[in-house]
């Protein structure tokens, strides 16, 4: 009767060691590799290959990191809240301390996912810092929140000073300076502009990549870039934008889907500004005024990821000319 109670304690024992699936919530969708169910499942076979053992020591998988603080797709950081600014009524714009003034370690473009807990729930989402790649001892991101968003009450609740949890980095796209360039002795397609698609904060992917090439004074890539907002006050980042729009090789244009008088507008954005909604026509116009054999990068709502890829095909451009975010 001993031997058999200690087999069943055994066996308790390991059941608590056993890992617990994620819920849907903490999965943020964005295909990220390794998702919190590759890691889980990846956890789960160490647990039954050491229970199978019988050896504890086998659930001990990971390895010893040389520096605490470095990203990890499948290790959450804390990062401390050192400023947060409401750029618009439902958007923010706040900044996060990098530990011994380091830089995060970012491509441009790459996003982050956040964890955050609301009512005892888990929650992952992700987002791509603005901040430029070699930004050191920060790193700024965009958040809007929903009315009804769960992680949207967890950001309302932050004050500066908060720790926060992220991991990361991930994301496919990437770019090297000059390499849209046409250069006829390589045999694969070439291109010699950017064309930034970009709705709300969707806009985020697309500043760290325009920030790249304006820094460096020997990146000749020409850039066209498209921001769809509903209001000229609900435009993000306006001085950002103003100052990029004033670099040689930057052009900037805005579609408003809520304006209808060209006379409320300051003058400077004008000439820029087109209402009503982003669609196959003025696709094609931007297209064609390209100063440069354009490659597309697009990032907003799903259905206007899918809209984009659909024009821009409409408008000869190749399914390897486009980058979806």
């Amino acid at each position: 009767m001993t031997d058999e109670n200690e087999e069943n304690d055994d066996e308790g024992a390991w059941l608590q060691l056993r890992p617990v699936e994620p819920l849907p919530s903490q999965c943020c969708g964005s295909g990220c590799s390794p998702c919190v169910f590759d890691l889980y499942h990846r956890e789960l076979a160490r647990w039954e290959a050491a229970r199978a053992s019988k050896d504890r020591s086998l659930l001990n998988g990971e390895e010893p990191q040389s520096c605490p603080s470095r990203l990890s797709p499948e290790t959450f950081l804390a990062f401390r809240i050192s400023a947060m600014d409401r750029l618009t009524e439902d958007t923010y714009r706040v900044r996060f301390a990098v530990p011994r003034n380091s830089q995060l370690g970012l491509r441009p473009g790459q996003h982050l996912i956040l964890r955050g807990k609301v009512d005892d729930l888990e929650i992952q989402r992700a987002y791509t810092p603005i901040s430029p790649a070699n930004a050191e001892g920060y790193f700024e991101v965009l958040i809007k929140c929903y009315e009804t968003g769960l992680m949207s009450r967890y950001v309302k609740s932050w004050s500066t000073g908060d720790t926060t949890f992220w991991r990361g980095p991930f994301g496919d796209f990437f770019y090297k300076p000059n390499q849209t360039l046409s250069d006829p002795t390589q045999g694969h397609r070439q291109h010699g502009e950017l064309l930034m698609l970009a709705s709300g904060t969707g806009l985020a992917p697309m500043v760290p990549v325009l920030q790249s090439i304006t820094d460096n004074a020997e990146d000749e890539t020409f850039v066209t870039l498209v921001g769809c907002f509903k209001t000229f006050e609900g435009i993000y980042l306006k001085t950002f934008l103003q100052e990029q729009a004033r670099f040689w090789n930057v052009r900037t244009f805005f579609v408003l889907s809520q304006e209808n008088s060209l006379e409320k507008l300051p003058w400077s954005y004008r000439e820029k500004t087109r209402f009503g909604r982003l669609a196959q026509d003025l696709i094609e116009e931007l297209v064609s005024s390209c100063r440069r054999k354009p490659f597309a990068l697009v990032c907003g709502s799903a259905e206007f990821t899918k809209d984009m890829a659909r024009c821009l095909l409409c408008a000869g451009l190749a399914e390897d000319s486009y980058f979806l975010f």
